[in-house]
């Protein structure tokens, strides 16, 4: 990885860990969707002057169904999914089932195929961090989590789909002018969702200020940073922040939410990363293509 990489690697290791705890502050006493809103709005707000200027913004709408599709996926299903869930369960538990992204990713590269295709060692990889995965919520879930569980699943699927979008359906579009649409419109759908839901007292200045950080740091800051590590390094080792993050998001959550982490939580956070290192290494040709002939004969079989 260039020293570039390393550095928008490292950033985004720590701006992305840091949500989970804020969100878990603030719907403690907003819904879901109006964090959504006020997260997206802020960031649009920030943005979207600066594409006005910058950016030629035709190109840009050339291409809106894509756009369109990656606000969907990247931002409006998963943000209001893992604040729903985060109102079931801990920041430290979200953050950690979040590190299966990579796994992911690197089974939608074996599906697509392209430059990020996976060979023998990758498929054993991705067994090994499903596995860690699946220990993960097997140790803190119970019955009426079931539902978190789920929404945490989707929050995943969407994480792994929006960089292949970037890269492979808005590749060469100014990013600066991608991220202020998605925002926007985002923030457009969400807006009647959010004036229904609107609370009848003031949140507190801690869910404010938690708001605030997330908009203009975990959202506006960050997603220009992300697109630029995923031109950097690629769409599936782009999410390999996701390493990380759990890390960021599991310690926020000990030290000031006083969050538990269980035995089974960290071995399975150990199995998930050691599966990601191997899902996400890249293959030797030798071993991807041993790896597409046996796919091959047994889809013969």
């Amino acid at each position: 990885m260039t020293r570039r990489g390393i550095v928008l690697f490292a950033a985004m290791s720590v701006i992305w860990g840091i949500p989970y705890l804020l969100i878990r502050i603030t719907v403690a006493e907003i819904s879901p969707a109006l964090l959504v809103f006020s997260r997206t709005a802020i960031g649009a707000a920030l943005l979207l002057p600066i594409a006005f200027l910058r950016v030629d913004l035709r190109p840009v709408l050339r291409h809106w169904r894509w756009i369109i599709a990656f606000a969907a996926i990247e931002i409006a299903i998963p943000w209001l999914m893992l604040g729903a869930a985060e109102q079931a369960i801990s920041s430290s538990l979200a953050g950690l089932l979040v590190a299966g992204v990579p796994l992911v990713g690197a089974a939608i590269a074996a599906i697509v195929g392209g430059p990020d295709r996976v060979g023998r060692r990758q498929l054993v990889g991705l067994l090994i961090g499903f596995a860690g995965v699946a220990v993960i919520a097997g140790g803190d879930f119970d019955a009426k989590n079931t539902m978190a569980l789920i929404q945490v699943a989707i929050v995943v699927v969407c994480y792994a789909l929006g960089p292949f979008i970037l890269s492979r359906r808005l590749n060469g579009v100014p990013t600066l002018g991608i991220m202020a649409l998605a925002l926007t419109l985002t923030a457009v759908f969400y807006a009647p969702v959010a004036l229904v839901s609107w609370p009848a007292t003031q949140p507190s200045a801690d869910a404010l200020a938690s708001i605030v950080i997330l908009a203009v740091v975990c959202t506006a800051a960050a997603f220009l940073l992300f697109a630029a590590l995923i031109k950097e390094v690629g769409p599936v080792r782009a999410t390999v922040i996701t390493y990380v993050n759990p890390v960021v998001a599991a310690t926020l959550g000990v030290l000031i939410l006083s969050e538990t982490l269980t035995l089974p939580m960290l071995v399975g956070f150990a199995l998930a990363i050691a599966g990601s290192t191997l899902a996400t290494r890249r293959p030797n040709p030798s071993d991807a293509g041993a790896a597409a002939a046996e796919l091959a004969e047994s889809a013969e079989a």
